[in-house]
């Protein structure tokens, strides 16, 4: 957050231009580690690191709030499967990326954070007062970050960039934050002009034991499910876990952030349909669950109402996961890398012919079910809706949701197809999907590919992330904007008026969107939920960024029958 009208906004001396910095050494061992892109906002303390970006080749794109350039950082990681790179100013402005960087912790997204730094003179608390400042600033991250970094050196800046890039990639995935001083950055520096960086990801495999007696297990087994988490698509698992299916014969369920791993139309796909009761079910029978890249946290456990009666296998790159909500043999590996080595040493099991167990004929009675559930709640608008989205989306198209009804619904029904299916269910903060969409179009239009991105927010969702429409229109970005507006939060609504009868702070005064988003420059239109379709298929083939609003109340679809 830059300061301009006090004199501590002065640069400790004066720079000559093109003079190399500190900030030098940040751009260019980014640079040489594969960075193309920053997102961030400039601020006082980060003056070097921005005149440097003027020196380099990377793109720098300037979000309107912090929270939200964290939220784009972290979209362009998972459209490419690069890292994101987010620059932060002292205090106030990296304290405004926290929320943004919880996503990305609790999503495994990983991401390079520089924040700058007061001045080394005043650290330690030695001089008070200072524009700025916090007592620990990096303190404030230990609980989004991997690991957090202080470098009070010109000279350590490349090794400790190469680091901390070296972790972020490395599995578990996640942000990584390094702080460097004002001074840091401002002052001239000795140090060569860095040539090449070089950031491998850790090796991370299961222990042979383990996979030995995890095989017993799953030949073992006569009625085996697999649970497949985010872990799996991180880890890249979805041809080996296709093969592990249909050798073991086993029913699939995603998670929302599994949703894309497994193909949603397999016969032994059981979809994404984790809320609803009838798969909760088909997950407790089984004799052997074998959960790839999941806590089996309160979304996947069904809300912790999941109690399995069978033995658990969970793999999962992040020790604290490993039975956290269930015993379970813990295999402490990237998900790509185990079940490669399981299915290695999987034999085909034929368990319709040996043991009488009819896995598809299960998922489709199972799916069959789920669908009498929600014919029987009269939500045939609702499906209409979602089905009229998918429609006008292209196959290949990837899509950011932020937390609302259509994302709740989207965690359940939505098959991503080719394309990849993004939500903020890693953290639950509202306000991600329209950021992470900006950041999910810059960065597939800087790997050459059809940039075109879906956001889809709830009214009050979209007050979060609303000034970004600047940032989209400044930056010709090709983002469809979806806002869903029922005049308030309309889950907390739900949930509140089926817990106590009454929705209590849940209403919302907001703008006309379609009038806002023309004040930025930028095309949008309503239309009612029958029109969706036709206006996302015109809007999805438009340039630059456009928005559309539809006014209808969506309502969540019920895991049980009331008689259940």
């Amino acid at each position: 957050m830059e300061i301009t009208d006090s004199a501590a906004s002065v640069p400790p001396q004066p720079l000559t231009t093109g003079q190399r910095n500190g900030g030098d050494l940040v751009v260019e061992t980014l640079t040489a580690l594969g960075a193309t892109t920053v997102f961030g906002i400039p601020g006082q303390h980060a003056l070097g690191l921005f005149d440097a970006l003027s020196r380099s080749p990377l793109r720098f794109v300037s979000s309107r709030v912090e929270n939200n350039s964290a939220f784009a950082a972290d979209g362009f990681s998972r459209a490419t499967g690069e890292v994101g790179v987010l620059f932060l100013s002292t205090g106030p402005g990296a304290l405004t990326s926290l929320a943004g960087l919880q996503e990305a912790y609790a999503t495994g997204v990983p991401m390079i954070v520089i924040a700058s730094q007061i001045p080394l003179e005043g650290l330690g608390a030695r001089r008070k007062g200072m524009l700025h400042q916090l007592d620990d600033q990096k303190a404030s991250a230990a609980n989004v970050t991997k690991s957090q970094r202080l470098i009070q050196h010109a000279s350590g800046i490349p090794s400790a960039i190469q680091d901390a890039w070296t972790e972020a990639v490395s599995s578990p995935q996640g942000p990584v934050w390094i702080e460097v001083p004002q001074n840091v950055l401002l002052d001239p520096v000795m140090v060569p002009r860095v040539e090449d960086a070089l950031a491998e990801p850790f090796d991370n495999p299961p222990r042979v034991e383990l996979v030995r007696e995890a095989i017993e297990w799953l030949t073992a087994s006569k009625r085996p499910a697999i649970v497949a988490g985010g872990g799996a698509r991180r880890g890249k698992a979805e041809l080996e876990l296709l093969s592990i299916a249909e050798k073991l014969g086993a029913p699939v369920v995603c998670s929302p952030g599994g949703n894309g791993a497994f193909p949603w139309n397999h016969e032994l796909s059981l979809q994404s349909w984790v809320e609803d009761r009838y798969v909760t079910e088909v997950l407790e029978d089984a004799d052997l669950l074998l959960v790839v890249g999941s806590s089996l946290g309160e979304v996947t456990s069904n809300y912790f109402t999941l109690e399995p009666r069978g033995r658990i296998i969970q793999i999962d790159a992040e020790p604290r996961v490993l039975e956290s909500n269930r015993p379970a043999l813990g295999i402490r590996a990237d998900a790509g890398q185990a079940l490669k080595a399981l299915d290695e040493a999987l034999p085909t099991l034929d368990r319709a012919r040996t043991e009488g167990y009819d896995a598809a004929a299960l998922v489709a009675e199972t799916l069959a079910k789920v669908s009498a559930r929600l014919d029987a709640q009269d939500l045939g608008m609702e499906r209409k809706f979602m089905a009229d989205i998918r429609e006008a989306v292209p196959d290949s198209m990837q899509t950011f949701w932020d937390m609302t009804i259509s994302a709740y619904w989207a965690w359940s029904c939505w098959d991503s197809r080719e394309g990849q299916f993004h939500s903020a269910q890693g953290a639950g903060g509202l306000g991600y999907g329209f950021p992470g969409a900006i950041g999910g179009a810059v960065g597939l239009e800087s790997k050459g590919l059809p940039p075109r991105v879906l956001a889809v927010s709830g009214d009050g969702s979209a007050m979060y992330s609303i000034a970004e429409l600047a940032t989209a229109k400044q930056h010709s970005l090709p983002v469809t904007w979806l806002i869903v507006d029922d005049g308030g939060y309309g889950i907390l609504r739900e949930y509140m008026e089926g817990a106590f009868g009454k929705a209590t702070a849940t209403e919302l005064a907001r703008p006309d969107f379609v009038k806002l988003a023309e004040a930025f420059d930028v095309p949008a239109r309503r239309v009612a939920p029958a029109d969706v379709r036709e206006a996302l298929e015109e809007s999805l083939a438009a340039e630059g960024p456009n928005v559309v609003v539809v006014e209808t109340l969506l309502r969540l679809f019920a895991p049980t029958h009331l008689a259940d």
